[in-house]
């Protein structure tokens, strides 16, 4: 019989490569550089249109190194939960945070869906908090949330009786889950029972929605009587206590302090909030956060991450635990391009090779030493070199002594919740973090409305490492953005909030030289932070065939020429390379299709969301304006697949009187009359070597690309291309093709 002390919790283990993917890798760079050469070359014999290709192609080049060099070393981890209690004598307490913000773009019952599903995690229910984050400081979300708690005192135990797998009851009682074929007595009997009983709550929830003027401001939501959203103390309850093990795990509501003329931080200063909230009142060693509407998928993602961050000899190897954000219930051929595909099999285990994968966002477990700024070395021992005083806390003297606790791994946890909110109340004020190092050296980093990647960079730069975690089924699942306004406004706020980080003092680049942050994890989160850059040569790259055929010029070799084959071999690589991902995955060409022109390195959202992110930057760097943090909206109910394939309009493109749309409709335009010149010969006498085929075969790919703004233009409604938009788009495409007559560029010969 094997040693308990010898069976692992986990282990690390390098993942072979497919030789036909790197084979692919290795030829698309070979050719990449052929490319180049081949510019340099030639360069003497024209001009500054093929300087500017040169540049662009330079930085598809780069882009390429930088991401063979993520996904070069990939590794994959494994874990054994059977092993955890032989090893593990008590398992440590998690605290649990979920953050909602509005609750008319994040409906609450999305909110419940997401606590429901944590509270009945297969852990030990007296080792588990959940705290919500409500930054809309809405009664309906603790109504919401109230009602659930009674609700839950029934499905957590059916859950675990049961064995339970998808454990949120909207997804559970949906139409595409199947009952278990060898059902145990009794259990229909329950199952009936929990489902009217959760569509009681949620015809309770929806009453509430709907007549919002009714809710009884007298009990506990009497703090909501005439609440100003912007301007308002801290409001913390404790909804549901575990007390003597009932089965359910403690909840509490916390809505923080807001006051107009300070900043509030958005996100990361809701969770830092939540982190010193619960540590007055729970002080697990251990953080899960995840968004209102990610839901736990799978009932053992607490043990798959203790695992992780206890399987390991030194804790330097764990300071966080990602899961990867999975999406449910997806349009058919997902027309969004949601769901990342080649990322999750390449990107991600390829961070997971280096110091670790980026901290998303949401479905990650954090160490709470880590979040509270120690060093892996401060964890061993070395309490005297640690300040633990009100300049580093703050003035609260029972978070203080928390965080003596947390760091000294003592187990002291509070038995009476309520007895802890007065200490709560004064860490959740607007002024509490003034003088103190939260949202610089503690917590979550301000600096960025994308805070997640900017805290996990500062754990790296601080030598932590971090855990990958992809069970099957995945941890959790989440609503992906359901109309295509919605998805590019994301977008732009994740590239306004990367390019933040970029060119700032936080820039991956100092955390090299001055920290601890390796350099391969350098160039990999520089790679992520430069999202956004690659609008612009891609923007240059569309717009030099129109120029070449307006002028009757080229930047592409002619098809007799050899160095013609460069360039095609280069374009179909990167096709095949890419689908092969998506049929080796089952999945259908139109989803590749859409990818390519949807998904986070499509054509449509760099020639949209992404500009706009580059100079929404521009603008905040020039101290003209700052970036604005666009909580994204949320659907509340998620019809099934055979529904949605049943909708004529699910999946169309849809479009708003927003100049993010005017760029990708004037390269329409510019498109259309350059083929147009080019098909019936309405150029003007060549500039030493006339356009070519690939002028235009360029020109038919962007048209291709650009095909829903090309249905857009005869849409009508919200389908449609306002008329302001399409007249200033007009007008841009009129001028861009009159300068492209009057200025033309020296070509050379």
């Amino acid at each position: 019989m094997a040693n308990p002390q010898s069976l692992p919790l986990c282990e690390k283990t390098p993942l072979k490569i497919n030789t036909l993917q790197r084979a692919q890798e290795i030829a698309i760079l070979f050719l990449f550089i052929c490319l180049l050469v081949y510019r340099l070359l030639s360069l003497a014999d024209h001009g500054f249109v093929w300087l500017l290709a040169f540049l662009c192609e330079s930085w598809f080049t780069f882009n390429w190194v930088l991401t063979l060099i993520i996904q070069w070393t990939p590794v994959e981890y494994k874990t054994y939960p059977e092993n955890l209690l032989q090893q593990v004598p008590e398992l440590p307490a998690v605290d649990m945070f979920v953050t909602t913000a509005d609750a008319d773009l994040e409906p609450p019952i999305i909110t419940v869906n997401t606590v429901l599903s944590l509270l009945a995690v297969d852990y030990p229910s007296h080792k588990l908090a959940c705290y919500v984050s409500d930054d809309g400081c809405s009664p309906l979300t603790l109504y919401s949330l109230t009602e659930a708690s009674k609700f839950a005192q029934f499905w957590v135990p059916f859950c675990k009786k049961y064995n339970i797998q998808v454990r949120a009851p909207f997804r559970y009682f949906s139409g595409n889950s199947k009952l278990p074929s060898d059902n145990p007595i009794g259990f229909l009997q329950e199952w009936t029972k929990m489902k009217d009983e959760y569509q009681k709550l949620c015809q309770k929830i929806e009453v509430a929605v709907q007549n919002l003027a009714t809710l009884d401001f007298s009990g506990d939501s009497g703090d909501f009587a005439d609440i100003d959203k912007r301007n308002h103390p801290t409001i913390i309850k404790v909804i549901w206590e575990n007390k003597e093990n009932n089965g359910v795990p403690h909840l509490v509501y916390v809505a923080r302090e807001k006051r107009s003329d300070q900043s509030h931080h958005h996100k990361a200063g809701a969770m830092n909030v939540l982190t010193r909230v619960s540590g007055v009142m729970t002080n697990a060693p251990f953080m899960l956060n995840v968004d209102c509407d990610m839901y736990a998928n799978n009932s053992k993602i607490v043990l798959y991450a203790m695992c992780l961050l206890l399987g390991f000899k030194h804790e330097k190897e764990g300071a966080f635990v990602q899961y990867p954000q999975m999406f449910y219930d997806t349009l058919k051929d997902d027309p969004f391009g949601n769901q990342m595909v080649v990322p999750l099999k390449t990107s991600w285990p390829g961070f997971a090779g280096m110091q670790g994968p980026l901290y998303a966002g949401t479905g990650c477990f954090h160490r709470r030493k880590v979040i509270y700024g120690f060093s892996f070395m401060d964890s061993e021992g070395n309490l005297r070199d640690v300040a633990l005083d009100q300049e580093r806390f703050g003035n609260s003297t029972e978070l203080i002594e928390s965080a003596t606790h947390t760091l000294s791994e003592k187990i002291d946890h509070p038995h009476d919740l309520s007895g802890a909110v007065e200490a709560a109340n004064k860490v959740a004020g607007s002024s509490y973090e003034h003088n103190t190092l939260w949202g610089t050296k503690l917590g979550w980093v301000y600096g960025s409305v994308t805070e997640d990647i900017l805290t996990g960079m500062k754990i790296h730069a601080r030598g932590w490492k971090s855990i990958l975690c992809m069970p099957d089924p995945p941890g959790f699942v989440g609503s992906a953005p359901s109309s295509s306004h919605i998805m590019l406004t994301q977008r732009k706020r994740w590239v306004s909030g990367l390019l933040e980080i970029l060119f700032s003092k936080n820039s991956p680049i100092f955390a090299t030289l001055y920290a601890k942050l390796e350099f391969r994890q350098c160039l990999a989160y520089t790679t992520v932070l430069i999202w956004g850059l690659k609008s612009i040569p891609d923007l240059c790259y569309a717009i030099l065939p129109v120029y070449c055929i307006v002028t009757n010029s080229h930047f592409l070799p002619k098809v007799k020429e050899p160095a013609f084959i460069i360039f095609v071999a280069v374009f179909l690589l990167k096709i095949l390379y890419t689908l092969r991902f998506y049929l080796g995955s089952g999945l259908s060409i139109s989803q590749w299709w859409n990818q390519v022109r949807m998904g986070p390195e499509g054509k449509i959202p760099y020639l949209t969301t992404s500009l706009f992110g580059v100079v929404t930057v521009v603008f905040k760097l020039l101290g003209i304006s700052e970036v604005a943090f666009d909580v994204t909206q949320k659907d509340q109910n998620s019809s099934s697949s055979d529904d949605q394939e049943d909708d004529a309009n699910a999946g169309r493109f849809t479009f708003a009187e927003s100049p993010i749309y005017v760029p990708a409709t004037t390269l329409l335009f510019v498109h259309f009359t350059a083929l147009a010149m080019g098909l019936f010969g309405m150029q003007p006498p060549a500039h030493g070597a006339d356009g070519g085929v690939g002028e235009m075969m360029c020109c038919v790919w962007v048209v291709l690309c650009l095909w829903p703004f090309l249905k857009g233009l005869f849409g009508k409604g919200k389908y449609g291309i306002p008329m302001p938009t399409i007249f200033k788009s007009a007008v841009l495409a009129l001028l861009f093709m009159h300068f492209c007559g009057r200025i033309p560029l020296p070509l050379g010969r």
